[in-house]
């Protein structure tokens, strides 16, 4: 993606059309994005850059400290220069933000997974320091002579939205430090000083591992199998104990044998790729668990007894269960009123109303925390966690129809290929 790298510019090549309805997936790309769709007082410009940049018309995009630029086709192919300008941080407002970084390890550690945390943010706001731009920050200059935004320099905020989704150092870049500046301040205010007098004399290091090669090197790591073993076979001869059903025994036995093998493989892999642990479920919640490989009609009774529900809706949990885990299981079960003043509807609807034009725009019903399209199969709903789930409904029953999403349009579009099917 990147075409030219320095630490006081980087330059982006042109990035395809974009797919999709929405442009930015990451909530500070979504910040991004108002700060442009708030301020500009032709909203009309606002939908052509949209137009413009969804069509691949943004050329190599420029960032350097204070400005972003690129060359923006126009309608009729005309090439236009566009800049966007954006106010760098003081050298005392860097060191304050050098030093909340420090303070607080996971700050420092989801900048180098390229995401951009909230607490990060907000306590950069309370120390005066405002890294996403607000109303009014995002200032346009274009060779096409607007005095405000137009449909260029709009095209190019949008692309700019894409580049901040992937890496939230360009917009630090922005405000006027380069990623490799900044990690080494950091790494400078996170190094231990060496204290000098600090102990006896060490051991000359020649001496200290002159005899390294006596110990045996360690043995390499054992892959673990590719598959789980196969579960002990059931004596069929000896009638089963009272109260024991041998067929729900062989399925625990083979779920133990898969699970043992999903322990074993997460320990191998690097700590960095673990998956979290499943601790702390209800009854009816591993029942939900157990039931995602069963195959088995008479376990598939058991589990769904135990669950609480009937085998079909026990179907439609696992579904749950497969996207997203007890999360997801939450998400079906649960109606919950996230606000009572309105201000996670507003969001939503603000979310929508940017990624879609107004005459394709769809129209919500909100129960709760779930919203239903006026006249469509078709639903979103809220997870505590403030994911969007996407639903649509199939024979009757709401279920879920793909993974969750930061974004609500983001998961809204997630359900366009559902069914046709009329709701009851």
């Amino acid at each position: 993606m990147t075409g030219h790298d320095t630490d006081t510019e980087r330059t982006f090549a042109a990035l395809p059309p974009a797919q999709g309805r929405g442009f930015a997936h990451t909530w500070w790309g979504q910040a991004w994005l108002r700060a442009l769709e708030d301020a500009a007082l032709d909203s009309a410009q606002v939908k052509t850059g949209r137009r413009l940049a969804r069509a691949g018309a943004v050329g190599a995009v420029s960032v350097r400290a204070g400005r972003i630029t690129a060359v923006v086709l126009d309608r009729d192919r005309t090439p236009h220069r566009a800049d966007v300008l954006l106010a760098e941080l003081s050298a005392e407002q860097w060191d304050r933000f050098l030093d909340l970084t420090v303070e607080r390890s996971g700050h420092l550690a989801a900048l180098l997974d390229r995401e951009m945390p909230p607490h990060l943010v907000e306590d950069a706001a309370s120390a005066g320091i405002e890294l996403l731009p607000g109303l009014g920050d995002l200032e346009p200059t274009c060779d096409c002579g607007a005095w405000d935004h137009c449909g260029h320099t709009a095209a190019l905020c949008y692309q700019m939205a894409r580049l901040l989704d992937q890496d939230p150092f360009v917009l630090l870049l922005m405000r006027g430090r380069g990623e490799q500046s900044l990690l080494d301040a950091l790494q400078a205010r996170t190094a231990t000083p060496v204290e000098e007098d600090s102990g006896p004399e060490g051991v000359d290091a020649a001496e200290a591992y002159a005899a390294g090669d006596i110990l045996p090197s360690l043995p390499t790591p054992t892959e673990p199998p590719l598959e789980p073993g196969l579960p002990p076979v059931l004596d069929a001869e000896a009638p089963p104990e009272p109260g024991v059903d041998p067929v729900a025994v062989r399925h625990l036995a083979a779920r133990t044998a898969v699970e043992a093998h999903r322990l074993l493989t997460e320990t191998l892999r690097p700590h960095s790729d673990r998956s979290a642990a499943v601790t702390g479920l209800t009854a009816a919640q591993d029942a939900v668990r157990l039931a995602v490989d069963a195959t088995d009609r008479a376990v598939i009774e058991r589990l769904a007894e135990g669950s609480g529900r009937d085998p079909e809706s026990l179907a439609v949990a696992t579904r749950a269960w497969e996207l997203g885990g007890a999360a997801a299981l939450a998400v079906l079960e649960e109606e919950w009123t996230p606000d009572e003043g309105g201000e996670v509807y507003a969001r939503a609807r603000a979310a929508l109303h940017s990624a879609w034009d107004e005459d394709e725009r769809p129209s919500l019903r909100a129960t709760g925390n779930r919203f239903t399209v006026t006249g469509a199969p078709v639903q979103i709903r809220l997870g505590r966690d403030g994911r969007w789930w996407p639903y649509r409904r199939e024979g009757g029953r709401w279920v879920p129809a793909g993974p969750a999403a930061l974004d609500p349009a983001t998961a809204l579009a997630s359900t366009e290929s559902a069914s046709a099917e009329p709701q009851s």
